[in-house]
């Protein structure tokens, strides 16, 4: 399985959505997709509820973000993780530093 990866303009933000396995050989779409939307001054939404899966390089791609977002004084959430990406962020204790939401809406 591979990474899809969408973006949209939602309500104030730039919304990605991720369908797939964020890994090593995958993580540098999502990278792309994520700074180049910081990049536009845009606050950024990442749906991850069609994430089946993500492993380290997919974590570190998230914290790079989440970064660069508090360096230019915007946003960065978490949408609607899966269960799997929800389970990763949380055994390595990340769950509180992003701002994880349930809908696009509440973003």
């Amino acid at each position: 399985m591979g990474l899809e990866v969408t973006e949209s303009e939602g309500d104030g933000m730039q919304v990605i959505r991720v369908s797939g396995e964020v890994d090593l050989n995958t993580s540098p779409t999502l990278r792309t997709a994520i700074l180049g939307a910081l990049d536009k001054g845009s606050n950024v939404g990442v749906d991850l509820s069609g994430a089946a899966y993500m492993d380290s390089s997919g974590v570190a791609t998230l914290v790079e973000g989440l970064k660069s977002s508090k360096n230019s004084d915007q946003f960065i959430c978490l949408i609607n993780p899966s269960q799997a990406v929800l389970k990763v962020l949380q055994l390595a204790r990340l769950d509180s530093l992003f701002d994880i939401r349930n809908t696009e809406e509440g973003a």
